[in-house]
């Protein structure tokens, strides 16, 4: 590749000068938008303040992803105006997953969202039998669910070169 010996420019600085105009020939003039009290997330957006409480029977326990519905498990309760499609989540771990069974009872805290056309409830916290979940945090934020520690586990266990150090 041949250069100018008056101005030799590497290729950085050219594409550098040519990104520095992209960004300059765009409008200034962009609209912003109203902020609305619920969440912004790549997912549904909880809004806290439309918070209410459903209780009933478990009809259907849906473990496996339906295309067009959002991602993770739902529970199907059946509530004071009908069936609720009661959005969980992707994050229990599979023993609190096992807990939920068909008939049981539930309370569920949570917040309704109208997506595609379809009624959801997502879920702040679930209560049944007699243990409560965090499923979502108080601004609507998936909480992660670890898999209770069993002892004897490679985090609880100390290595023997850990243990002669502390003697």
């Amino acid at each position: 590749m041949r250069r100018s010996r008056l101005f030799p420019v590497p290729l950085s600085a050219r594409l550098l000068v040519g990104l520095l105009f992209a960004i300059s020939s765009i409008p200034l003039g962009a609209q912003v938008t109203a902020k609305s009290g619920a969440g912004r997330s790549f997912g549904p957006s909880y809004d806290a303040a439309r918070e209410t409480t459903i209780s009933g029977p478990i009809q259907e326990v849906v473990t496996q992803h339906q295309a067009g519905y959002p991602a993770g498990l739902h529970l199907l309760v059946a509530g004071p105006q009908g069936v609720v499609d009661i959005h969980v989540g992707p994050f229990l771990n599979k023993e609190t997953i096992a807990d939920f069974r068909t008939g049981a009872s539930v309370q569920v805290i949570g917040a309704a969202l109208s997506l595609h056309g379809k009624n959801y409830f997502l879920a702040r916290q679930l209560t049944a039998g007699g243990r409560t979940i965090t499923v979502r945090s108080e601004r609507g934020f998936l909480v992660h669910q670890s898999a209770p520690r069993v002892a004897g586990s490679r985090r609880d266990v100390k290595s023997d070169e850990q243990k002669g150090s502390e003697l």
